[in-house]
């Protein structure tokens, strides 16, 4: 399941995927992994993030993770202002042809 996950950043880019790079296990034990990352050249402060998740419940429990989303905050990730958006079924990463 693909989501979108757009979400303002205080301190830019560089520390949140520091941060991001130091507990991506933590994704991936709740069953994410990272599609892709970043931000527009001209603001660093605008973060897309597409991740893959297992299931709803994955998703679920990565957005309760209480001790990630504090790591996340103090990474710059201004969690209020995040819009999340569940793909299409029908959405893919490649064809693989």
């Amino acid at each position: 399941m693909l989501v979108k996950m757009e979400i303002d950043l205080a301190k830019g880019f560089a520390p949140w995927k520091e941060m991001f790079i130091q507990n991506e296990h933590r994704l991936n034990a709740h069953g994410g992994k990272l599609v892709f990352a970043g931000t527009p050249s001209d603001n660093e402060n605008k973060l897309t993030v597409i991740m893959d998740f297992e299931s709803m419940e994955s998703l679920k429990n990565f957005g309760s993770d209480e001790e990630l989303t504090k790591t996340r905050v103090e990474a710059g990730a201004m969690v209020e202002t995040g819009v999340m958006t569940i793909m299409n079924e029908a959405s893919f990463i490649s064809t693989k042809s």
